[in-house]
């Protein structure tokens, strides 16, 4: 087997990965990411006996215990770049021996939970739900960086979504990946499901007009009226096609569940959304150790 070069996997001098600052010891088989590195403290506060704590940049870490179950709780900052770096060093952590740098014979799969917050586009699911993300949709292009891609999209669904929405040629092919059956499962008495549409940027990515014209004024009609099968565009927020693409390419289980502390098709925004948020947290948590 090759062994990575110092500058593809980069270890600090006291043996962690060089962004998220964690050893292998330090993970645990279930993670739960956020974007906010203070919602790692929110987490951690349900937490009992932790044995890891780290913070470098947005990278917050914090792993611990919740009714006797082990969950690392991880900051990624926002954005699909930053998802990169974490679904990376993550991958690291668990499948490569960081002193020989050589890829161990055994693959680890890790269970990783995104908590995130986000707008809804749809008018009949309100502020305050909690949506689940059966699939993302990637309005970024990180994944297209990688060989893989065409073999873990849903092809069919980005197909139709073609058919159904001319696309500028100036912005990146959207594309479908599914999320893990058997974690969708475990949330969805409490969730609205649907597909979330992941976005490079907070203001024209996700068709909001301040001062600067947008290349596609239509974009969110074309996302809100799209159907395939019994699904639909529910939400927009900045990582989830990144998680779901390279968790898929790397053989870990992903899923996204969001609080929808906003409605774009309605123009409602709860700004007092932390004690939501709270509730979501403790009902993934729950949830987690059943």
């Amino acid at each position: 087997m090759s062994i990575l070069a110092e500058p593809d996997l980069i270890i600090n001098a006291d043996g962690s990965v060089y962004h998220i600052c964690m050893k292998p010891e330090d993970l645990a088989d279930t993670v739960i990411v956020v974007g906010d590195p203070q919602r790692v403290h929110e987490i951690s506060d349900h937490f009992t006996g932790i044995d890891h704590r780290a913070s470098n940049r947005e990278f917050v870490s914090q792993t611990g215990y919740y009714q006797g179950k082990r969950i690392t709780a991880l900051s990624t900052g926002i954005g699909t770049d930053n998802c990169d770096i974490v679904m990376h060093e993550l991958d690291a952590l668990a499948n490569f021996d960081l002193k020989t740098r050589i890829q161990k014979p055994v693959q680890r799969s890790l269970s990783i939970v995104r908590i995130g917050t986000s707008g809804s586009i749809q008018a009949d699911v309100p502020v305050n739900s909690y949506c689940i993300s059966t699939h993302a949709v990637g309005l970024d292009n990180l994944l297209h960086f990688y060989k893989g891609t065409p073999d873990v999209i849903d092809k069919e669904m980005t197909e139709a979504f073609a058919a159904h929405a001319p696309w500028p040629i100036d912005l990146s092919k959207p594309y479908f990946i599914k999320g893990s059956d058997r974690l969708i499962s475990l949330f969805s008495s409490f969730t609205v499901p649907g597909i979330t549409a992941t976005a490079p940027g907070f203001y024209g990515p996700q068709g909001r007009f301040l001062r600067l014209p947008l290349t596609d004024p239509d974009m969110i009609k074309k996302l809100q009226s799209f159907r395939y099968l019994e699904h639909r565009i529910v939400n927009f927020e900045m990582e989830t096609s990144a998680l779901y693409g390279l968790g898929a390419l790397m053989g870990h289980e992903m899923v996204t569940v969001c609080t929808l502390i906003a409605n774009r098709a309605t123009g409602e925004y709860n700004p007092d959304h932390k004690k939501v948020v709270n509730s979501l947290i403790t009902l993934v948590l729950d949830h987690l150790t059943q």
